[in-house]
């Protein structure tokens, strides 16, 4: 019998507080005066046996004991005695190694350390964090800070695994758990021994741990048992049953294959004695089955199969749980259809009632509809076949793409169902709609589509159908229209006048300029607009800007496309001839006259050249007037300019006839000749006609007297230029040049001088490698003509001679692969010098080649000779420190020298040991290098040559000796100079290539060496005390930027004086340049704000600070009452509003906090004028506001809903209709209701007792122990 209980409803408000805003679905049926059970309303926790529950101890109605809630931050202290600390320094205790260790360990895991020092010097630890972060931090302290011992520990190899765990886990936790390292031998490595590392407690801790593991695993059997799959499911049960509760009476854990698996192995493993009473158990059960159980078999369809199987196998466990007979499937990719039942034979019969009644619960049926139907049989979005699924969700619907059939399966009735309901759609369809397929070839395509769909989307919207146009990639050309009959037939037809027109297109190629495209298009595509509203079946392309392309494409109609064609190019022509640009030289002075007041002169020959005038701007040295336009407006243009000028001065204009290829001669280079003449006459203006153009005449205009001037001088210069402009060519072999110029150019020297010709020979670039060209007066040009073709024939005619070559000498000559004879054919025509094989004692030399180019040769051989013979060889003594700094980089100045001075040097072998010995006297600058250097072999730079170059030779070696020189800088300037990480210092020595030596900064000395040479030396020296001097006087500025003033603010005036963001504050910096530092939060005295720069600004920055604290002393505070509904319409999105508002009344309007005493007042802060106002407005706007407000809320009251609890349903039949008092919430099968019990007093403390109240235990009720 069941009985009612009521609960009011703030009892049951205070009761369910936590799923008020839940909903609460599945627990309250739709039926208003369905009365909800106990449970069902007050479900119970989960039941779950506390540790150490007492089994005669009643449980309570709310389940077992809750669980404590863990701590997520514990502390762990630990010691690390003396003798095993890894640093014992305890005069830096806290700052030494140890506390390096600790920061680190604390970043890398989150954990908080503390270190102390006990009294016997041992070292206590605590660490405090997430049990996680506590455990990591503390393994890395036992490491790093405590000395590592190491043991071993044997336990049998095929433990390791339980050591380690799954995925490592077990490992891992030890190693944490104890603080040590655990190396456990690879599978492949015999050893059974593992290796601990750690500190002593810790390897103890850890080989206790592991040998635990290892002697629970010695208790532990495995027992492997072989029994036909078949009667697997009777030992495993129903669901796993019979195996799960095996597992729990014994404790052993059993292990059967799943059915897919052909094993017939069940591995039992746990403790011996478990192991054992399993073993036994599970035989039983099989000797029982073994006995008992028969089978039969029956044929069922292969496609009904999977309704006996079920969803994951429960039908087949529901027929052995409720019959105890065990089905056999066949596997379902086999074609068998026998299936076996196997169990006692009485109990056969239901099973296979069961099995049939299963394989006919749900039938397959199949619908016919064209394919074409199917996504209109789904619907948009699926809602058609959504609303049969919604209605029947038993039933799976299935469409096949390409396919003419609907699959549908499930319970017999609701398949019938939804096949009607599917055949009435299809029904409708069919008279309703249509389809059509056209054929129309792929390239057409994206032009039926259009840009962005316009035209695919323009026909399925007029027609209200569907087109279905295949993919770029389907490589078909099948368009599908489906929909309305009519419509289909309509958007047919125009698809096919779309294609048939597009058969008649053609696309022509305009070329056009791309720096005329902008032009054609106009600002914002307003010209090209035109032309596309002219032609508009023509689509007109212009290439992108960054292709750098001339192409324009059209595409239409045959007849269109040149019509536009025409029209385009007429637009260009027009472009092209109204480009033409001319420039007129004005006098700069007349340029205003030209404008005319207001522009009215300039704009006047605009309008009648219909050109463009472009005038330089004022403060533009140019005098060019830029005129555009067609070419005869353009002369127009220019005549009319010209005109204005001659009528205001004297301007007089002539024409010179002057040869066209004189004229680039006579600009000169970028035009300084012309140039030169225009300024000396008074600013003429000289116009040379454009190149190209094949005229003579060159205009001159200026003032009279300057343009005859200008005259004479160009005709001066022409003649100057046409007399000393002969040109003659001469054909010579590239070889003979090198012999013409001669060495050092000495040859062609001589025949410039002697002639006054200028004779210019080929550069490597040129294609005519063997023309030489002469030009100058035609005179001269001849006689150098004459006598370089004398040369010339001289060198053609080839000889053969042959010197005396003492054999010493050869080897100079042909060594470094003859560099000497190379040198030699290249300087002298190409002339062959010949010298006797190795090993032949001969001195004789063959030379042929041109006979002068042999004489010159022979000449220079000799040369050589005599110098080979008075060569001397001399020693330069320098210290080996400075042998590096001499060569150079890549020894660059030694070949300098070498070549300069033709001398061979070379360099001592180096002497490691004692060079930095010698180093470091003078670098200290404590002895004078040559007061003490002795020479010694290392020391000496040996130099071979003639006599007087050895010489010249040594004096440029002993100047790139480096000097030091000490540079006066004061101690406190040095790490100025050396700048952030040396870049100032490093700048120093590589603008003046010298090395910078500065003292270390405990020295505290005042000067600074530099080591270089001489010159270089004496740069940088004077760049030094240059910078000293910037130095200097920053530090003057700094001292006079660190005025001090301290002024006493009100802090309440801070937060107003710093501004929104620091606006304010920011705001008197900038304007002042100055720094303005405000009290921190713990500063004593919260009132001084203190201001720093030069005396000046700081007093102005005293000043705007005062004036502003002025001002703010004159404000006001007034509060206003607004009702809280409004605030957020009158502060605005983001704050907007009242931004606004505020700057518009210049006040400080200040909103009560969430959850405030007073949440209806709001501060204004202002001048007390502003305030009314401002307070004023915010009240009008409460008031226009709250209409709203109460309009909205009087709406939602009649929007809501009635509540379900809220006396919509009675309980128990009650009628409820009187509108009386409500009757609380209702439940059925209360605790208080049950026989001896009574409801709960709900005034009582002892029932409801409030949380930290202690209340007398009183006896057991049904609602459980008191628990408090």
């Amino acid at each position: 019998m069941s009985s009612v209980a009521v609960l009011t409803p703030e009892s049951f408000a205070e009761h369910r507080s936590g799923l008020k805003d839940q909903e609460i679905s599945g627990c309250v049926p739709e039926d208003e005066a369905y009365i909800p059970t106990y449970l069902e309303a007050f479900p119970p926790l989960p039941e779950k046996g506390a540790p150490g529950e007492k089994a005669g101890e009643p449980v309570s109605a709310w389940g077992s004991k809750i669980r404590p809630i863990k701590a997520s931050i514990i502390t762990q202290v630990f010691h690390v005695p003396l003798e095993e600390r890894r640093y014992k320094d305890n005069s830096q205790f806290g700052e030494g190694e140890e506390a390096k260790v600790c920061l680190d360990i604390m970043h890398r895991t989150g954990a908080h350390i503390e270190l102390s020092l006990a009294k016997d010097q041992g070292l206590s630890i605590m660490v405090t964090g997430k049990l996680d972060s506590v455990m990591k931090a503390r393994k890395e302290i036992v490491a790093r800070l405590q000395t590592q011992a190491s043991a071993t520990v044997a336990i049998p190899k095929e433990h390791h695994r339980f050591v380690i765990g799954k995925n490592g886990e077990k490992l891992q936790e030890l190693e944490l758990k104890t603080a040590t390292k655990i190396a456990i031998p690879r599978p492949d490595d015999p050893s059974a021994n593992i290796r601990i590392t750690g500190t002593k407690e810790g390897i103890e801790k850890a080989r206790h741990e592991i040998l635990l593991i290892s002697a629970e695993q010695d208790k532990r059997a495995v027992e492997r048992l072989s029994l036909e799959k078949a009667f697997h499911p009777f030992i495993a049960g129903a669901h796993n049953r019979l195996v799960q509760e095996l597992s729990q009476e014994t404790g052993a854990r059993i292990s059967i294959p799943p059915p897919s698996l052909p094993k017939d192995e069940i591995v039992i493993t746990g403790e011996k004695e478990a192991v054992a009473l399993a073993l036994s158990r599970i035989r039983a059960i099989y000797d029982d089955k073994k006995r008992k159980t028969t089978t039969i078999s029956v044929e069922v369809k292969k496609s009904q199969h999977k309704y006996i199987i079920g969803p994951k196998g429960n039908t087949l466990q529901e027929i052995l749980e409720a019959t105890g007979v065990s089905v056999e499937m066949p596997p379902l990719d086999s074609g068998s259809e026998t299936i076996i039942l196997r169990g006692e034979p009485d109990k056969l019969g239901p099973a296979l009632t069961q099995v049939y009644a299963k394989a006919k619960s749900v039938m397959v049926v199949e619908v016919t509809a064209p394919a074409w139907l199917h996504r209109f049989i789904i619907g948009k979005k699926g809602q058609n076949i959504g609303r049969i699924t919604q209605q029947l969700p038993r039933v799976h619907i299935e469409f096949t793409d390409g396919e003419e059939r609907i699959s549908l399966e499930g319970p017999t009735e609701e398949v019938e169902q939804a096949q009607a309901q599917i055949q009435e759609i299809i029904k409708d369809l069919l008279v309703r709609m249509d389809y059509t397929e056209v054929i129309i070839d792929q390239r057409f395509h994206r032009h039926l589509i259009g840009k962005n769909g316009a035209n695919i989307n323009r026909i399925k919207e007029q027609y209200k159908v569907s087109v279905r146009i295949p993919q770029d990639s389907e490589r078909s050309g099948l368009v599908r229209i489906e929909g309305d009959p009519k419509g289909v037939q309509l958007a047919r037809r125009e698809l096919i006048e779309m294609v048939q027109r597009m058969e008649n297109e053609r696309t022509k190629d305009l070329i056009v300029e791309q720096k005329l495209h902008r032009t054609i298009i106009g600002q914002k595509g307003e010209k090209i607009k035109e032309v596309r509203d002219k032609f508009p079946e023509v689509i007109i392309n212009f290439p992108d800007p960054s292709q750098k392309s001339d192409i324009v494409q059209l595409r239409g109609p045959k007849n269109e496309v040149e019509k536009c064609a025409k029209f385009l190019q007429k637009i260009i022509a027009d472009l092209i001839e109204n480009s033409f640009s001319l420039s007129v030289p004005i006098f700069k002075q007349f340029h205003k006259n030209i404008i005319g007041k207001g522009g009215a002169n300039i704009k006047k020959i605009r309008e009648e050249t219909n050109t463009k005038i472009d005038l330089p701007t004022e403060n533009s040295n140019s005098e060019m007037i830029v005129i555009t336009g067609k070419k005869s407006n353009c002369e127009a243009a220019r005549e009319r300019i010209l005109s204005i000028q001659r009528e205001l001065a004297n301007i007089k204009e002539t024409e010179v006839a002057i040869p066209a290829k004189l004229h680039n001669s006579l600009i000169g280079s970028k035009g300084c000749l012309v140039r030169s003449i225009m300024e000396d006459c008074g600013g003429v203006h000289i116009h040379f006609p454009s190149e190209g153009s094949g005229s003579d005449k060159v205009t001159i205009r200026g003032p009279a007297g300057e343009v005859e001037k200008a005259k004479k001088q160009l005709l001066q210069l022409a003649e100057e230029k046409q007399v000393n402009n002969f040109t003659a060519e001469l054909q010579a072999k590239p070889e003979y040049h090198k012999f013409l110029i001669g060495r050092g150019g000495a040859n062609i020297r001589r025949v410039r001088d002697r002639t006054g010709a200028r004779i210019i020979f080929p550069s490597p670039d040129d294609t005519e490698q063997e023309l030489i060209t002469i030009v100058g007066k035609e005179e001269a040009v001849r006689q150098a003509q004459k006598e370089l073709e004398g040369l010339v024939k001289n060198l053609d005619d080839v000889v053969e001679d042959s010197m005396v070559v003492d054999v010493r000498h050869h080897r100079h000559f042909v060594c470094r692969r003859g560099q000497v004879l190379r040198e030699l054919a290249e300087e002298y025509g190409g002339v062959a010098v010949s010298f006797p094989r190795t090993g032949v004692n001969s001195q004789r030399v063959t030379l042929k080649g041109a006979k002068d180019c042999v004489e010159a040769a022979k000449k220079r051989i000799q040369e050589i000779i005599e110098d080979l013979e008075s060569q001397v060889s001399m020693e330069v003594a320098i210290p080996q420190r400075y042998h590096r700094a001499i060569m150079g980089p890549k020894g660059c100045r030694i070949q300098h020298i070498t070549r300069e001075h033709e001398v061979q040097i070379k360099f001592p072998e180096r002497e490691d040991n004692t060079a930095g010995q010698e180093a470091s006297p003078h670098e200290n600058g404590e002895v004078s290098p040559e007061a003490e250097f002795v020479p010694r072999k290392c020391d000496l730079i040996t130099i071979s040559g003639r006599a007087e170059k050895c010489e010249m030779a040594k004096a440029a070696l002993l100047a790139l000796v480096p000097i030091i020189e000490d540079v006066e800088v004061s101690y406190e300037l040095h790490r100025y100079i050396i700048g952030q990480k040396g870049t100032g210092i490093r700048k120093m020595m590589e603008e003046y290539e010298v090395n910078i030596w500065v003292p270390q900064p405990e020295k505290q000395l005042d000067v600074i060496k530099v080591t270089g040479l001489v010159a270089n030396v004496e740069r940088a020296k004077h760049g030094l005390l240059e910078r000293v001097k910037e130095l200097q006087a920053e530090q003057e500025d700094r001292a006079l930027r660190s005025f001090k003033v301290t002024m006493s603010v009100d802090p309440k005036f801070h937060p107003k004086i710093i501004g929104r963001k620091g606006a304010v504050i920011s705001q008197i910096r900038k304007d002042h340049d100055v720094s303005i530092q405000f009290p921190d939060k713990g500063d004593e005295q919260q009132d001084l704000i203190v201001i720093s720069g030069y005396e000046r600004n700081v007093e102005e920055g005293r000043q705007a600070i005062q004036q502003l604290v002025a001002e703010l002393q004159e404000m006001v505070s007034l509060d206003v009452h607004l009702d809280p509904r409004t605030h957020a319409r009158i502060i605005g999105a983001r704050g907007k509003a009242i931004r606004k508002l505020m700057e518009e009344f210049k006040v400080d309007i200040r909103f009560p906090q969430p959850g405030s005493d007073e949440p209806d007042k709001v501060t204004v802060t202002g001048l007390p004028e502003t305030v009314d106002n401002a307070i004023d407005h915010l009240l009008n706007l409460e008031e226009e506001y709250m209409l709203s407000v109460t309009e909205t809320e009087t709406l939602a009251a009649y929007m809501k809903p009635p509540s379900r609890y809220g006396g919509g349903g009675g309980a128990g039949g009650m009628d409820d209709s009187s509108g009386g008092p409500a009757k609380g919430f209702v439940v059925r099968d209360a605790p208080w209701n049950a026989a001896g019990n009574k409801a709960p007093d709900m005034s009582s403390a002892e029932d409801f007792p409030t949380f930290g109240t202690g209340v007398a235990p009183k006896q057991a009720s049904a609602w459980g122990p008191k628990k408090f």
